[in-house]
Order: C-alpha cells, then sequence, then structure tokens
C-alpha cells in the first residue's frame, strides 16, 4: 500500500510523526508514506506522486477529475478537514473513490475562537494595542463606546455542531442568542434557548453576527451587498465558516460605509491571500487569523489521528469504521 500526504506548504502538517505510525500500525511495515509538498504551478510533479498511490491525505488539493484521472490506483481520499469542496464528489464517486473528511475534531476550538473574536472586536483590543505600540498613547477614550455584551444580540449563522457550541459558549456573555439554519428542527434550538429565526429577522435584530455555515452552491457570497444593507444594528460581523461564504467586495464596501462596526475573519477567498495588497489588511476594526481558529495541540492531535484512521479502515474494508464517509 502506498500513501501519499501531499498539502499547499502553509497547510502541511510541521511534523508527520503521528500519521505516519497510525498508517503504519494499521496497514503494516510495509507500507509506503510519500509526503510531498504541493504547488498549484507543479501539478505534473503531483501527479507523478499520485498514479501509484492507493489513499491521498490532503485538506486542500483540488481533487477535481483530472487529478483523479491521473490516480489509477486511488481508491480513498481521506481530508484532514471537516469540509470537502475541493474534491469533484460526482468524479470520485464514479470511479470509486472514497471521500473521507473528518467529521468531528475542532467544534470546541472554532467555537472557542468565535468568542475570542467577539469580545475582543467588542473591546477594541486591536485598536487599543496599535495605539500602544505604534503611538505610545495610554486612552481608553480614543475608541468609540459600543455595549457590554450582555446588552447585545449575538445571531448565529448555521447552527449545527459548532453554531450550537457557540451558542453554549455565549449563553452567559450576551443578553440574547438568535440563530437561523435551514436545517434541524425547532427542538434543537429551544433546548438551548436560542430562538430560531428567519435570515432577514436575524439580520435585523443582531448586533454581533457569526457566521458557522458549511460552504454549499446555495450559499457562496450568502453575505453580500443586499445582506449586509439589511443588518440594521451595523453588527459586529464574524466569519468562522468559509471564505466564499462572503463577497469581500460587498464586505469591503459595508466596512467603509459603516454599515458594519467591525470585521473578523478567519478565513477568505484565497488559502494563501496576498495579504499586501488586501484591503482588510491594516484596518484598526478588522482582525484576521490564518485558517487559525481550529488549531490547538488538543485538536491537532485529533486530526492527525482520525483523518489516517478513515484511510486505514477504508483500505481495510472496514467502512463501517469510517468516522465520515460522504459518497
Amino acid at each position: 500500500m502506498k500513501v501519499l500526504i501531499s498539502d499547499y506548504p502553509d497547510s502541511m502538517m510541521p511534523d508527520h510523526t503521528l500519521e505516519i505510525r497510525t498508517l503504519v500500525e494499521g496497514l503494516g511495515p510495509d507500507t509506503v508514506i510519500d509526503v510531498l509538498s504541493y504547488a498549484d504551478d507543479a501539478r505534473a510533479e503531483f501527479y507523478a506522486h499520485l498514479a501509484d498511490a492507493d489513499a491521498l491525505l490532503t485538506a486542500f488539493i483540488p481533487m477535481d477529475d483530472e487529478a483523479q484521472a491521473a490516480a489509477a490506483n486511488l481508491k480513498v481520499i481521506s481530508i484532514n478537514a471537516t469540509g470537502y469542496d475541493n474534491v469533484d464528489l460526482a468524479a470520485a464517486t464514479a470511479r470509486g473513490i472514497g471521500v473521507c473528511p473528518v467529521g468531528e475534531y475542532c467544534t470546541w476550538d472554532v467555537s472557542e475562537s468565535a468568542i475570542a473574536y467577539m469580545c475582543a472586536l467588542n473591546k477594541h483590543f486591536k485598536f487599543y494595542q496599535r495605539e500602544i505600540d505604534d503611538d505610545h498613547k495610554w486612552d481608553y477614550a480614543a475608541a468609540p463606546q459600543w455595549p457590554r455584551l450582555q446588552d447585545q444580540t449575538l445571531g448565529i449563522v448555521g447552527f449545527g455542531k459548532i453554531g450550537k457550541c457557540t451558542a453554549r459558549k455565549a449563553a452567559g456573555l450576551v443578553g440574547r442568542v438568535i440563530a437561523t439554519d435551514i436545517a434541524g428542527d425547532d427542538a434543537a434550538f429551544g433546548a438551548l434557548g436560542v430562538e430560531r429565526v428567519t435570515p432577514e429577522e436575524l439580520f435585523a435584530q443582531a448586533d454581533i453576527i457569526v457566521n458557522h455555515m458549511n460552504l454549499t452552491e446555495d450559499n457562496v457570497y450568502y453575505f453580500n451587498e443586499a445582506t449586509f444593507a439589511a443588518m440594521e444594528r451595523r453588527p459586529i460581523f464574524i466569519n468562522l465558516g468559509r471564505g466564499l461564504c462572503v463577497d469581500e467586495r460587498a464586505l469591503v464596501a459595508a466596512l467603509d460605509a459603516g454599515q458594519l462596526r467591525a470585521f473578523g475573519a478567519d478565513v477568505l477567498y484565497d488559502e494563501t491571500p496576498d495579504l499586501a495588497s488586501s484591503p482588510l489588511v491594516g484596518r484598526d476594526n478588522v482582525m484576521l487569523t490564518p485558517h487559525s481558529a481550529f488549531y490547538s495541540s488538543s485538536s491537532i492531535e485529533d486530526l492527525e489521528r482520525l483523518s489516517c484512521q478513515n484511510i486505514v479502515h477504508y483500505l481495510k474494508g472496514e467502512k463501517d469504521k469510517v468516522f465520515k464517509l460522504v459518497n
């Protein structure tokens, strides 16, 4: 058996010891582990490594029909992430290639980041830090006066596992939690003391909006010029879902126009954004992190172990033990 571990350099795990140990213990000592740093302009090299691989472990490499056609032996694509929109699922299904994202490893971590963003933006931490570091200025009144979180309404868009976890954490911080989701039943909302509302009601009522949606064909640019205009209370907007859920041009215009008080994001359009030319960089009311909301020693260990166990179980024919198989 051969397993190829490959991704963009910025997305590769700094150490592959746990991954390799899990794969070898599960598949046997003769397992070949190939580790390759990927680049879009070196697809031919990637295809050469992929040609005889039985399994691919990746998070962000585009696995379209062409890439899959170059992998005659490929049986499973294990995604060491929860999203799998980089894989042509129809092509994989047609070719008999299993696609296994990690169903759960960082719910706590991402919801923890939502709370951190909410607190940091509402308390102007970035603004004050710049004032202190750059201008040596010590003036609490330099920042705008905003209400305490206890007097604000949090709106959660996407009430899955992470949205629910954020709601539980936020319950003791904000005055009210509302949420919207196309799935789920009312009981799931009521059990957490969360009021289920329509998107229009959420945009009108929320002082803070957190996006926890997965990316689908239906929610690309979900947050756009029209939705920002509908946000009546000039909210803090936090995107911890996917970058393509947000129209960044409309976002920048909304920030410039004062339709949003502040913006925080762990994801942008591109996994390797050109930060030097980004209109979001350098603003006192914008906080960005490099897709690190999931990042902790606990979550990384779970991610590495579970994604490799998915490969082991799939290749050994134990599909019932695969954490999450989407095709």
